[in-house]
């Protein structure tokens, strides 16, 4: 995969994230200049922990606009405090709930609503804390309009790394990794020759169901796999983590974000969550990253780069650790990790049919519609049906997404 080398934003130093341009807001800047932020999803788990993470930092941050699906009153109750100047609602219902409530904001809604705020003139940057493939359509706008991406909703990069490559390109808009494992990538990566990297580990808790076999998990409740033993999650992405479909995600993103084969991005099971990802370099050195399980650190990091903050988290004691430990992923009863390296390899629309029959096998499953162990098995049977190598564009994505949840729709029924 080509990397994903983003250019600069106007008027603001860069640095390299492994030889990808990010943003760099200077002290003196974020002092006389608050930035200016845009939060999608910000009635989710990202948005809950952003906020944590811009109340420990105080000054330098203004809120410009938000946007939150079904939880409206924690919506409204969220732009009550932070006062944006517009707000995305899920639709024409809630929009008339939050103009009521809130009558001297700016109210916008659905998948265009989206497209508006990413796109404010005020934004110095967009979080994407979406889930799923709606995450797509804003973030080619932000990128088309030179903004700064700080990215938790991997969707888009899994379905269309790609075009995101190209769009942020001509745009001159820069991505930020903010999920735990690219973002510890980036920092192990900083100030290194993007040259001598050879390889990326990433880790993986193994999910609640780790060592148990196929027979074990097929009375798997949605209860059950969204208790994630290490990290605090929505629902969606915690039942990916139970599959180790959410590990095969990353894979694929980490591939478009530091200019990679899916091949040389590897998996190992990591039961204590220390260590969130390992570069390897050609001459066989390992860098770890490691620290707490709380997703504040990577989001403080994106904020505050290329400055350091304290956070009110305890620090890493690894004499209470112990020990650390890794293993080799039990493939054979999580499948769904090959089903993201075959995707992978395959290119063109694949992986975003991969992504359209997971979102769809997952809201089955949550709905009690479908077992655990069936949201592998629909996702192969979908992954075999629908998909092309040909040239992307994002019509041909849109269509093999239309395609892939129509097929998975069926197999549910």
């Amino acid at each position: 995969m080509a990397m994903l080398a983003i250019g600069a934003v106007v008027g603001r130093a860069t640095e390299a994230i492994g030889g990808v341009p990010v943003a760099k807001f200077t002290s003196t800047e974020m002092a006389d200049d608050p930035k200016k932020i845009v939060v999608l999803g910000c009635t989710g788990s990202i948005g809950d922990t952003c906020f944590k993470v811009l109340e420990n930092l105080g000054n330098g941050y203004e809120i410009v606009g938000l946007a939150g699906g079904s939880k409206v009153e924690k919506l409204i109750a969220r732009a009550r405090c932070w006062q944006p100047q517009k707000i995305c609602v899920i639709d024409t219902e809630a929009r008339k709930w939050v103009q009521s409530a809130i009558p001297k904001v700016e109210v916008v809604c659905g998948a265009e609503g989206l497209c508006e705020l990413a796109t404010m003139p005020e934004a110095d940057l967009v979080l994407n804390g979406l889930v799923g493939a709606v995450g797509l359509a804003p973030t080619l706008a932000a990128l088309a309009q030179g903004k700064t991406v700080a990215m938790a909703n991997k969707e888009p990069l899994v379905m269309a790394g790609g075009l995101i490559l190209q769009q942020a390109e001509r745009g001159g808009g820069t991505v930020l990794p903010l999920d735990s494992e690219p973002n510890a990538i980036w920092q192990c990566l900083k100030g290194e020759d993007r040259k001598s990297l050879k390889r990326i580990i990433l880790t993986a808790s193994g999910g609640p169901f780790w060592g148990r076999s196929r027979e074990q998990m097929r009375d798997i409740t949605p209860e059950q796999a969204i208790d994630h033993p290490t990290w605090k999650m929505g629902p969606k992405i915690s039942v990916d983590s139970a599959t180790l479909m959410n590990k095969g995600f990353e894979v694929i993103e980490a591939a478009w974000l530091f200019g990679l084969a899916v091949e040389q991005v590897d998996v190992v099971v990591h039961r204590q969550s220390v260590v969130h990802a390992l570069v390897e370099f050609a001459d066989g050195s390992l860098l770890a990253h490691m620290s707490k399980t709380d997703m504040l650190l990577p989001i403080q990091y994106a904020l505050t780069h290329p400055e350091r903050r304290e956070v009110p988290l305890d620090n890493l004691d690894l004499n209470q650790v112990g020990q650390l430990s890794f293993a080799a992923p039990d493939r054979a009863n999580f499948p769904c990790l090959d089903l993201c390296y075959e995707a992978g390899r395959s290119g063109g629309t694949f992986p975003a049919v991969l992504n359209a029959a997971n979102e769809e096998a997952v809201r089955a499953f949550l709905a009690r519609k479908i077992g655990f162990l069936a949201i592998a098995d629909l996702n192969r049977d979908v992954l075999a049906h629908c998909g092309t190598q040909e040239a992307v564009s994002l019509e041909s994505i849109l269509d093999e997404d239309r395609c892939a949840r129509r097929l998975a729709r069926e197999w549910v029924a």
